[in-house]
Formats: C-alpha cells, sequence, structure tokens
C-alpha cells in the first residue's frame, strides 16, 4: 500500500530514466568515512553522521553511499548554510524536513542528507532498517528487490521499494 504523500513523491520521478543496480562495493565504508570526517570538519566533531541505505547494508545497490545526518527540527534551518558552503547547493530539499546534497568521493556518487530527526519519515527508516539487520529472511528479501529493479523506470523501482518498506513497517510494529 502506498500512501497519499508516498503516491505524490513518486509522481515526480521519471517514467523513462531506468535504475541500474551494482553488487556492493567492498570500498564503500572507506569513502563513508571519508565524508564523515569531511562533514564533522564542518558541523564539529560531535555530529551525529550516519551511513545508511544498501552500502551499509552490504547489499547490491545503485551503486551510491547514502549518509545521513539527523538533528533536531530546531537547527535543521541553521546547518543548510555551512552545508551548502562545503558541498554545494542542495540538490533538493523540503524545508525543516530533508535536504539533499550530493558529492563524488574517490569516483562514487554520494547523497549527503541533512534530515530531521523528529520527522516519520526519518523515524520509519531507522525501524525499517533496523528490521533488516535482525531479520535476514528480510534482508535477503529487500537484496532481491533491489536486484530485481535493475532496469525498470526510477518511478517503478521506488514504488517497489516504497510497498515493501510499507509492509516491513506494518510487520514491526
Amino acid at each position: 500500500m502506498i500512501t497519499p504523500a508516498q503516491q505524490k513523491w513518486l509522481d515526480h520521478l521519471s517514467d523513462h530514466d531506468l535504475v541500474r543496480i551494482k553488487p556492493f562495493d567492498p570500498s564503500a565504508p572507506q569513502k563513508f568515512e571519508a565524508v564523515c570526517r569531511k562533514i564533522r570538519s564542518v558541523l564539529g566533531e560531535s555530529a551525529q553522521v550516519e551511513h545508511r541505505g544498501a552500502t551499509s547494508l552490504e547489499i547490491s545497490g545503485q551503486d551510491e553511499i547514502d549518509v545521513y545526518i539527523p538533528v533536531p527540527a530546531a537547527q535543521f534551518d541553521e546547518l543548510i548554510e555551512p552545508l551548502t558552503a562545503a558541498f554545494g547547493p542542495p540538490r533538493s530539499h523540503y524545508p525543516r524536513e530533508r535536504a539533499r546534497f550530493v558529492v563524488i568521493e574517490d569516483s562514487k556518487h554520494v547523497d549527503i542528507f541533512l534530515i530531521n530527526a523528529e520527522s516519520a519519515g526519518w523515524l520509519d527508516s531507522v525501524k525499517f532498517e533496523a528490521y533488516l539487520k535482525t531479520h535476514q529472511d528480510a534482508l535477503e528479501a529487500y537484496r532481491l528487490l533491489k536486484e530485481a529493479g535493475d532496469g525498470l523506470s526510477v518511478r517503478e523501482y521506488y514504488r517497489r521499494k516504497i510497498e515493501f518498506i510499507n509492509q516491513i513497517l506494518g510487520m514491526s510494529e
């Protein structure tokens, strides 16, 4: 099942661009650490920086590293400027919820997300990944779903992912 908000987000995705899935890159953790050091050099050593997504789970994915900086809603706006100075303007920005910066680290695409730690999207993603880390059968099903998405349109790929995530979240409640 897809919520109306999820459908609205899906509707803005391409029905023509295709997703390419690649095997897990064992160099991803070191590349994450390099990006983490850069973020902490800008935001301070105490900044919470998390490696998330397929590379953190060590499964196939879109050959990119997802880095999250969860912050309280009250701090969100004040961190946009220093991150913009370090990584360029956000590629997408949902005020007080999420901003996505893109960098290349040693030839690897890296998405850096400043995220409202109190948002439902963040809290759901934490629950989802925790479930996958403690349920190998679900992690394997997710890996297979991602691999089966190779060659799908971006919209269809994310529709399938969202349905899977919603199913897992429903089971973990």
